[in-house]
C-alpha cells in the first residue's frame, strides 16, 4: 500500500491562508497583516509564511508588491478557470454552475464534432465507446466516459475546446467519487452516451448536439443527486 503524502507546516498555513480568503475573511482588495503580525499569529517563522504566499500568489489569490504589502487579488475579475477545482474544493456549490457551462459547452462540441470529424475520429469515438461498456467498476466507467467527451472535444479540430473540456474535468477532480452515480452499469453509461456518437458518426450535427443535450442533462441530474446524498451523509457524521 502506497503511504500517504505527509502535510508540511506550508501545507496547513496555505489551507489555512486559503479559506481565510475564499470565506472572505480577508477580502477583495485587501491587504494582509505584516508578514511578522501574520508569522507571530500562525506559529511560524517568516520563511514558512513567504512559502505559503508564494503557492497562494501562484494559484491566483493574492499578488505582493515590493515595499507595499500583499494584497488578496479579485479572483472572480481577475482569475481564470484554472481555479475552479480549488473553489469546488472549498466549495461544491460551484459544482451547479460548472455544469450550467458543461451543458452549453458540450453540446456545442458534439455540433462541431459532427460537422468537422474525420474517419478515423470517427473510429476513435466508436472504440472508445466501447471501452464505456467494457469497463468494469464505476471510476473505470467514468473514465472511459470522460475519454469519450475529450475525443469529441478533439474532433471539433478547436484546440480551444480541447482545453476547456479538459478544464470542467479537472474542476470535478475534488469531488468525482460523489459524482459516479451515472457511471455505476457500465452498460448503461454506453447506451447513454451512444446517441452522440452515432449522430457524429451520422455528419448530423444537430442531432448530435441534441443528443448531447440529452446526454449532459441526464447525467448531471444523477450526479447532483449524488452529490446531495454525499452532503447529507457528511451532515449526519457531525
Amino acid at each position: 500500500m502506497e503511504a500517504l503524502p505527509r502535510e508540511t507546516v506550508v501545507d496547513v498555513l496555505e489551507k489555512r491562508l486559503r479559506e481565510d480568503i475564499l470565506a472572505g475573511r480577508h477580502p477583495a482588495g485587501s491587504y494582509l497583516p505584516p508578514e511578522r503580525e501574520l508569522a507571530d499569529g500562525f506559529g511560524v517563522n517568516r520563511t514558512t509564511l513567504k512559502h505559503a504566499f508564494g503557492r497562494l500568489a501562484q494559484s491566483g489569490l493574492l499578488e505582493t508588491r515590493h515595499g507595499v504589502g500583499t494584497r488578496v487579488r479579485d479572483f472572480l475579475r481577475l482569475g481564470g478557470a484554472d481555479l475552479l477545482p480549488m473553489l469546488v474544493r472549498h466549495s461544491p456549490d460551484w459544482i451547479g454552475e460548472i455544469f450550467e457551462v458543461r451543458r452549453s459547452i458540450g453540446a456545442l462540441i458534439a455540433e462541431r464534432a459532427a460537422d468537422r470529424a474525420t474517419e478515423a475520429q470517427v473510429a476513435e469515438l466508436r472504440a472508445l465507446l466501447a471501452a464505456v461498456g467494457d469497463a468494469d467498476g464505476a471510476d473505470d466507467v467514468q473514465l472511459a466516459d470522460a475519454e469519450v467527451h475529450r475525443a469529441l472535444a478533439r474532433a471539433t479540430g478547436n484546440r480551444v475546446y480541447v482545453l476547456l473540456t479538459n478544464t470542467l474535468f479537472n474542476a470535478y477532480l475534488p469531488v468525482r467519487a460523489a459524482l459516479v452515480g451515472p457511471f455505476t452499469e457500465a452498460g448503461a453509461a454506453h447506451d447513454r452516451l451512444a446517441p452522440v456518437v452515432e449522430a457524429v458518426a451520422a455528419r448530423d450535427s444537430e442531432a448530435a448536439r441534441v443528443a448531447a443535450g440529452t446526454y449532459l442533462s441526464a447525467t448531471e441530474r444523477i450526479m447532483l443527486e449524488g452529490l446531495a446524498r454525499s452532503g447529507e451523509r457528511r451532515d449526519g457524521a457531525l
